[in-house]
């Protein structure tokens, strides 16, 4: 990450407010979504894992490690150190998952028949109840995006293709979140504007948690920092990709939709890295 100029920070924190801003996505899709077929976002929740997962296996573990290998005289040495602070994203996430509320977390997936009570007549329903489930889901997917959005900036200061590759993943993953946040307040209030609003600001926690890493991190920036930093960043996201993305693939789709998204994301950013080391 040495010699970068304003811009590539601009492209990276863009980057990151594109992520964070696809909530609203899934707001406004919630405003009109009625009994419809969910193939569409199944595929797109298994891509964004198999985005995921790939490149953290294949591309951020391997920097964590070269990162290490720099400052230490053993290459064992150095992937203990990794897969420790792989380990230790897991378990931050983890964390971070058993101290919200399990009806509010976005990282439990609604069942089928969940999805559709939250779709019925807003008048029939615990308007207070609702609204109190929405504000808290707001609350508790912006804590989960902190850490998406400094790995997202992160990832884009490293390398310009795998930012645009896990912006786009997460931006994919966070729609349905936009819709677990705007469809309860939505139908309590029964005001979009609010609804939106508040999917919105739980999607702007991502270039948040990219400003404070760049203003806490960054002027700390090192090979044994970089070390810590990818290999975190690699445990959360594939945390992320089997606690939320698969499960939830599978509720709204099936095995199939999950799969076939799944190996098509990983194709495509397995190929998008060749064609770039090949250019």
């Amino acid at each position: 990450m040495e010699n970068l100029e304003f811009t590539d920070y601009l492209i990276a924190f863009s980057l990151t407010l594109f992520a964070g801003l696809s909530t609203s996505i899934g707001a406004v899709l919630a405003f009109f979504s009625k009994e419809k077929n969910y193939t569409i976002l199944s595929l797109g929740m298994g891509f964004s894992a198999g985005v995921m997962i790939y490149v953290s296996f294949m591309e951020i573990l391997k920097k964590s490690q070269d990162s290490f290998t720099q400052i230490l005289a053993s290459e064992t040495y150095a992937e203990l150190l990794t897969l420790a602070f792989f380990f230790l994203g897991i378990a931050l996430s983890a964390i971070i998952d058993k101290l919200i509320p399990e009806d509010v977390n976005p990282h439990e997936p609604k069942s089928n028949q969940e999805l559709k009570e939250l779709k019925t007549d807003h008048k029939m329903l615990n308007t207070n109840a609702l609204k109190r489930t929405g504000l808290f889901t707001a609350l508790a997917i912006g804590i989960h995006n902190f850490p998406e959005g400094f790995a997202t900036f992160i990832s884009a200061l490293d390398s310009l293709t795998l930012g645009v590759t896990i912006a786009l993943a997460i931006a994919i993953h966070n729609i349905p979140e936009g819709m677990a946040v705007s469809l309860p307040i939505y139908h309590a209030t029964g005001e979009r504007k609010k609804a939106f609003w508040y999917a919105t600001l739980s999607g702007l926690a991502e270039p948040v948690g990219a400003l404070l890493g760049y203003f806490l991190l960054l002027p700390l920036m090192g090979d044994a920092t970089l070390g810590i930093t990818f290999a975190v960043v690699a445990g959360i996201m594939i945390y992320i990709s089997f606690d939320e993305l698969l499960p939830a693939a599978r509720v709204y789709g099936n095995a199939h939709t999950t799969i076939a998204g799944l190996v098509f994301g990983m194709f495509i950013m397995a190929s998008s890295l060749l064609i770039f080391k090949l250019v």
